[in-house]
Order: structure tokens, then sequence, then C-alpha cells
């Protein structure tokens, strides 16, 4: 294929595709996530050269469902970051918006969407990795509940956060591969007598409260012709701050190369994983104590509304580490809560349950396409 964006890493021959409701459906598969025979990077110098013997559980759903692999996405390196700025592979371009982020970490999945080179995504979403780069390049993504999709067969970031979830052009075609990845029922369109909440202000997951934002007050009037009823909302803190327990799961999954091959990092992911080494035990369970009690909080509404970035997309040679805190104030709190949202431009909508957040996004979809 061409591809003058950078998102693709590894092309792959595409093997003739099944029956099923993805019958042909052209699909590339971030490289974090394993596939048999096809060389799986991880974003990374360590693993350039390596071919699993395995296909994760995701890409065997979708593939059995007709959907055929093209590729392995381009990536932040190992998945963390928001950039998609990749020292080994070379940066991902916007399609949409050239000159600016594609966003990350999976910028190589949306950005081949945006440009055409493939029909479906599958990406993987820790602390924004999926919603993010669909915002930025103007595409669809979902991350799903936690738990709801397997994550067998891919690399870990950090296992207490991490989701594998679709991308597509349409809602429509990210709720049929919902369907096939968690072998439920295609949600139908709903969104009429939900009470849903505005949330101007996110909950942090530890450290400084974010700003106020009203970016998501343009989507209210939208959402009340089509027969929700909107609030103003907030979201509680969470009882403690949550960082550790994401560095010290990254660190862990990272037991087997670092600090032993840190030469081998970029500078970004090594200085992220550096850190990492240093936190408190006693911090770490802390914090895993406060993830389990921030989930069994039950929200007083249906669905939330909120931007993804409710900002200017960042220029694609900005520092990540000046912008991944302010870029995911919306997004990282809902993989520490366990929800489900997905972006469609940069409108995301959440709630604790898959069905709910993709019935209300066909409801969206119907009314601006019919």
């Amino acid at each position: 294929m061409s591809d003058p964006y950078n998102a693709v890493i590894t092309e792959v021959e595409p093997a003739p595709a099944r029956p099923g409701p993805l019958h042909g459906r052209r699909l590339l598969v971030k490289d974090l996530i394993d596939t048999a025979g096809i060389r799986t990077t991880y974003g990374s110098k360590i693993y350039a050269d390596h071919v699993p013997t395995r296909t994760a559980v995701a890409v065997e759903r979708l593939v059995a469902a007709g959907a055929v692999v093209v590729g392995k996405a381009n990536l932040h390196e190992f998945a963390w970051g928001v950039t998609s700025q990749n020292p080994w592979y070379g940066t991902v371009e916007n399609p949409r918006l050239p000159g600016r982020t594609p966003g990350g970490s999976s910028g190589g999945n949306a950005a081949a969407l945006a440009a055409g080179l493939c029909d479906l995504g599958l990406g993987t979403d820790t602390g924004c990795s999926i919603r993010l780069p669909a915002s930025c390049c103007g595409v669809v993504g979902l991350k799903p509940a936690w738990g709801r999709v397997p994550v067998d067969g891919v690399f870990p970031l950090c296992r207490s956060f991490d989701t594998v979830g679709p991308m597509a052009r349409t809602v429509a075609e990210v709720a049929t591969m919902w369907s096939v990845l968690t072998r439920e029922p295609r949600p139908a369109a709903h969104i009429e007598g939900l009470t849903v909440g505005l949330l101007t202000r996110p909950p942090s997951v530890g450290g400084p409260a974010a700003a106020v934002n009203h970016a998501g007050e343009a989507y209210v009037e939208r959402l009340e012709e089509l027969g929700a009823r909107v609030v103003e909302t907030a979201i509680p803190e969470p009882p403690e701050d949550t960082w550790p327990l994401f560095f010290h799961e990254a660190a862990e999954a990272h037991r087997d190369t670092f600090p032993a091959r840190a030469s081998e990092y970029g500078e970004n992911v090594r200085g992220k994983l550096e850190h990492a080494q240093t936190v408190d035990p006693g911090a770490v369970e802390r914090a895993r104590a406060s993830v389990v009690a921030w989930r069994t909080y039950e929200p007083e509404v249906d669905l939330y509304v909120a931007p993804v970035l409710g900002v200017e997309v960042p220029p694609v040679d900005c520092d990540e580490l000046d912008v991944r805190i302010p870029a995911t104030a919306f997004l990282r709190p809902f993989n520490v809560l366990g929800w489900s949202a997905i972006a469609i431009g940069d409108l995301q909508l959440i709630a604790p349950r898959d069905e709910i957040v993709l019935g209300a996004a066909l409801a969206w979809e119907d009314a601006a396409t019919g």
C-alpha cells in the first residue's frame, strides 16, 4: 500500500476472506498485538525481528468474522505515549490535520483509517490510546469497558487498565466489530429517555485537578433533540493517587528487558521506566486499593458527554511529556474506572457499560446521517 503517513510498520499479503459480517474488510492491527507468523515489534527496537507463534484472541475473532489482516500499525514505543513519535519506525503523520499530531498510542491505526489505507483498525487503550488518535484523525474509536474484550496476546502496559478495542470510520462499523470481539449482540440505537451528565471538569487520577473545559456543551442541543435529558454533573475523585499502580505494572511488564537493555529504549519511554523503578511499594498498594474502591462508584446518570481533547490538536513535533497530561484529562479517568467510552471526532460518550455507549453513539450517528 502507498503509505505517505508512516502509519504502517509491516505490510501483509491478505489471506482469502472468510464469510461473516466483516467479510473482506481490510484490518490493520496495532503492532502491540501478536499475529502468528507476522513480525510484531511492539513499536520497539528490542523486538524489531520478533515473529510470534500465536495470534491474539481479538485478531482471531475478527478474522473468523471475515476481516483480512493487511498490516501492522505504527505506534508510540511499547504503546506508552500520546503522540506516536516513534524513535525506531518514525513519527506517524496526520492525514486530516497535516502538521498536527495523530495522537497516540494507536496513531498508525487512526491515520490509516483517515487516509483510506484500511477499513478497520484494532487498537489498545490504557489511558487514551484509541480515543485520542481517533479524535485527532477524525475517525471513531471505542475503549470497551475493562475486561469485555480479551487482551490475550497483547503486550501489556498496565494490566489493571489495558483494553483492546475497535476503530473504524463509522460508529456502525465499530459496533459490528464490538459484537464480533465480545460475542454479544450488536446494540440497538438508543438515546431517547436517557439522562446524560455533562462533564466540564474531569476527575483526576492523582495530582492536580484538571481545568474546567466547556467544549462538551457544544453537543447538548443535539442530545436534547434526540430525546435525552442533559444535566450538569461531576464524578468524585479517587480516594488516593492511582499513578503508582500504573508505573508499578508498567515496570513489571518490562522486567525482562529493563533496566538490563535500557540503552535499546527510546529516550521518551526510557525516562518513564526509570521513574517507574522508584515507586514506593506502599504507594502501589494504596493506589491499588483506591482503584478497587473507585470502581464501586455508581453514576447518578445513564451516560456522560465530554470532549475528547477539548483543545486544539498539538503540533506533530510537540514534546510528548508536555502534552501527555493535559491531552488525556478527559480520557485517562475512564481507564482507571474501567468504564466504556467512545470517541466520535471530539465528542466522547461514556458509561460503565459498552451497550449504553454504543446505543447512544449509534443514535447520534443515525441522526447525523439520516
